[in-house]
């Protein structure tokens, strides 16, 4: 990519939960783009986006819309991304994809820039986000690892309905109506009743047992903290909240490392937020991390069953530091990496 003053950028399912967000974040951040450019399926073709007091019209993406753009976006499924990511990159621009197909490409980055923005050295043109959970979780574990080595994590997620899109938020709207009235909910996006319900069920299910969720979890950990050996172990857990993803964490470090220890360690973290007085009520919770860039930490404490034990609770807004934030962070070290 060339370095400039200005980009021209694009944001491919600009009309979802995920492109909506970059689309914000990219004002916010007061993005260097001198153009941004939406686009989405056909059936969203010609719906208008408000950004910087404009309204931008939706195009349809294909290759030929694609053509001319420095930096793209991708908020869209790994279906959509594996056909038109090449063709951003065939065309000379920088596509960065928020889709689960690239991701275990041993050529393309997997990126969490303040964990990992080494890896960002040497990409061809495609740079993968990872997943949401995975995201708040490997910036939780870097200073820990970096300080006392790690041996084994065991993670167990609480996801927000947000992470699988804008139907599942007006599903749980529409259900959680129909329940309090006494009704019997309608399924169309989960399997079984997300109101007032916890699923342990994210995508699809393996001949082991496990979901998609809790393998991809396990792949980006291993791949983004460069510890192919660790063992990791993963429950993910779909429950009634619109957004935030929340995580109870067990680690076992490779050397002692006492909760104040991993609390100081956290806290000088760009990107990190200790909040841990959990006799005053103070602990990090979804609803009040919602639509911050931050990940939030409580209730850091020993795991009494083994010697070098610790159990944190982790929360981020899986639709900002989980996604769209991510991205643009992503972009913008590429930015400052080719003006140097």
């Amino acid at each position: 990519m060339i370095a400039r003053e200005k980009y021209t950028v694009g944001v491919a399912g600009a009309t979802g939960a995920v492109g909506l967000e970059m689309l914000r974040v990219l004002e916010q951040r007061s993005f260097p783009a001198e153009t941004v450019r939406v686009f989405a399926s056909g059936r969203s073709e010609d719906r208008r986006l408000r950004f910087r007091q404009h309204d931008l019209v939706v195009e349809p993406l294909t290759a030929e819309t694609v053509a001319g753009l420095d930096i793209v976006l991708f908020g869209t499924s790994a279906e959509v991304s594996s056909r038109f990511v090449p063709e951003v990159v065939a065309r000379g621009g920088l596509a960065i994809d928020n889709s689960r197909f690239y991701r275990m490409d041993e050529g393309v980055p997997l990126v969490v820039p303040e964990v990992n923005a080494h890896a960002l050295a040497g990409h061809r043109g495609i740079i993968a986000n990872p997943n949401c959970s995975t995201i708040q979780m490997v910036q939780v574990l870097r200073p820990l690892a970096e300080r006392a080595g790690l041996k084994r994590v065991i993670a167990s997620t609480y996801q927000s309905v947000s992470g699988t899109g804008l139907a599942a938020i007006d599903e749980l709207r529409k259900q959680s109506t129909v329940v309090l009235d006494g009704g019997s909910a309608e399924c169309n996006v989960y399997p079984k009743q997300i109101a007032f319900n916890c699923l342990p069920q994210i995508d699809v299910f393996d001949d082991e047992g496990n979901t998609r969720e809790e393998t991809k979890m396990i792949g980006e950990t291993r791949k983004i903290m460069e510890l192919q050996d660790l063992p990791v172990a993963v429950t993910c857990v779909r429950v009634p909240v619109f957004r935030s993803h929340a995580i109870a964490l067990n680690l076992e470090t490779a050397e002692p490392l006492t909760p104040d220890e991993a609390r100081s360690a956290l806290a000088a973290e760009p990107g990190l937020r200790v909040l841990d007085d959990p006799g005053e009520g103070v602990y990090p919770t979804q609803s009040e991390t919602e639509r911050t860039d931050e990940t939030w930490v409580g209730r850091v404490r020993r795991d009494p069953s083994v010697a070098t034990g610790l159990w944190l609770w982790v929360v981020s807004d899986n639709l900002r530091k989980g996604a769209a934030l991510n991205a643009v962070q992503i972009a913008e070290r590429l930015i400052d990496a080719d003006a140097r």
